[in-house]
């Protein structure tokens, strides 16, 4: 009989104790400790058979090392060729979060279905039956996917072998359990030693797995931190339910940039892409509202036309509200502080809301003067021209401030039919011929001339 240890965990952040206790002394909550039997017997590898030769890892000199790069498996589906940074990594563990039925079974059983390469689609949530009813409205026919209902291991990597698949997904890592370990499914010790085993299985054998994760009530991926350390990639999927957008981020990426940015928008037969997202994120009202103001900005190599939507009025109780949806809050209170020491506007005894319209959340700092401007508009209540959009940053001082890659902004407002963009005095822009009307302003006072007179 094989040893077995006892062993207690966290269940909120995967800290091990030797005994139980009230509070867990890395998280600092309480009544999450909870026991787990660990089988300490010795582990097969992924495969069944233990007929596999193990390699000895041997020192190399850095210069000895090949350095040619492995190409990159094409999704089909350009959103995620982006926020992956081009692909799939062969050999890579990319873990996907998001909350319940925003659509992270969908988007990987559509692409499971595009792709040309044999896919096999591992869940443990759903029967056979109702993946098929959810493919046949995305995708009648795919020679090319398959299906496998199961939660062991042991029987997916036995089926794995008799498939041979490209790319694995599996929907999703919660529901796995192994026979190493003796917990429940879902456990702490059950998710880190089943991602343990398909780390060994990607890596041996260069196949890509895609996992989905359950995420927490704070928004963050259950299970043990650790999991997203031994991850490759960390995707987010992110929206409201009630809402048609859905926004893909990545949290960590070892083989690309976590500043770009998926925007897909959910439909009866899927999930579409938005190849043009400044369509969305700004209204098409023919009347001119005042409180509304276009801004230029960049998530990671993608430039953005948002619309900020911004409403001052007389605070009706002693303390003015100050709210912000998409955008920092503090942020916010700097420049109306800004606007009231520097350019003499009161806005200290009235209530200011400002919306990024579209629903996504936005940090780059070039957005500030666009916000300046909707509050100003809908303080005096003048509309600005829809054909006026921003892009520069606010300064403390009152200053406005160049910002970065300029020139791409600029060439995506004049794609999008903007007539005038209003940038940074110090911005230095090359040479080009651009067929937009660029002003330069230094202060907030220049911007308030130009736009009220």
């Amino acid at each position: 009989m094989a040893k077995t240890k006892t062993t207690f965990f966290c269940q909120n952040c995967g800290a091990q104790f030797a005994k139980w206790q009230g509070q867990c002394t890395s998280c600092k909550e309480w009544n999450t400790i909870a026991e787990e039997v660990i089988q300490k017997a010795e582990k097969l590898s992924w495969k069944s058979s233990e007929t596999t030769a193990k390699r000895v890892a041997k020192p190399q000199r850095i210069s000895e090392i090949s350095t040619q790069a492995e190409a990159r498996l094409d999704t089909q589906n350009n959103e995620l060729n982006r926020v992956l940074g081009g692909g799939l990594v062969p050999g890579s563990l990319t873990l996907l979060g998001g909350e319940p039925g925003i659509g992270k079974s969908t988007l990987m059983l559509q692409i499971a279905l595009q792709l040309p390469y044999k896919t096999l689609y591992v869940s443990g949530e759903e029967s056979a039956q109702q993946i098929k009813m959810r493919a046949e409205r995305i995708q009648p026919s795919s020679e090319n996917c398959f299906i496998l209902t199961e939660t062991k291991t042991q029987n997916i990597f036995r089926n794995i072998e008799e498939v041979a698949p490209d790319i694995v997904v599996i929907d999703s890592i919660q529901t796995l359990h192994t026979d190493h370990i003796e917990s429940a499914a879902g456990s702490i010790s059950q998710i880190r030693e089943t991602t343990a085993e398909l780390i060994r299985f990607a890596k041996e054998t260069a196949t890509p797995v895609i996992l989905i994760g359950h995420i927490t009530k704070d928004g963050n991926i259950a299970g043990p931190k650790i999991l997203e350390h031994m991850v490759d990639t960390v995707l987010q999927f992110e929206g409201d339910r009630n809402h048609i957008y859905r926004i893909l981020r990545a949290n960590k990426n070892r083989f690309g940039s976590t500043n770009e940015l998926g925007i897909y928008e959910m439909q009866g037969s899927g999930l579409r892409e938005v190849s043009n997202p400044s369509e969305i994120l700004i209204s098409k009202n023919e009347e001119d509202l005042s409180g509304t103001a276009i801004s230029a900005t960049l998530e990671g190599m993608r430039p953005l036309m948002i619309e900020i939507q911004a409403l001052v009025s007389s605070a009706v109780y002693g303390t003015p509200q100050r709210s912000a949806t998409g955008y920092n809050a503090k942020r916010l209170n700097m420049i109306l502080a800004v606007l009231e020491k520097r350019a003499g506007f009161k806005l200290g005894a009235k209530d200011v809301f400002l919306n990024v319209t579209g629903g996504i959340t936005v940090d780059d700092p070039a957005i500030d003067l666009a916000v300046v401007a909707a509050v100003l508009s809908s303080n005096i209540d003048i509309a600005i021209d829809k054909r006026l959009c921003f892009a520069a940053e606010v300064g403390l001082a009152g200053e406005v401030r160049p910002v970065t890659r300029v020139e791409q902004r600029i060439l995506e407002a004049e794609k999008l039919g903007f007539t005038a963009i209003v940038i940074s005095k110090y911005c230095k822009i090359p040479k080009n011929n651009f067929h937009i009307n660029i002003i330069k302003v230094a202060k907030v006072h220049d911007v308030v001339h130009h736009l009220f007179g």
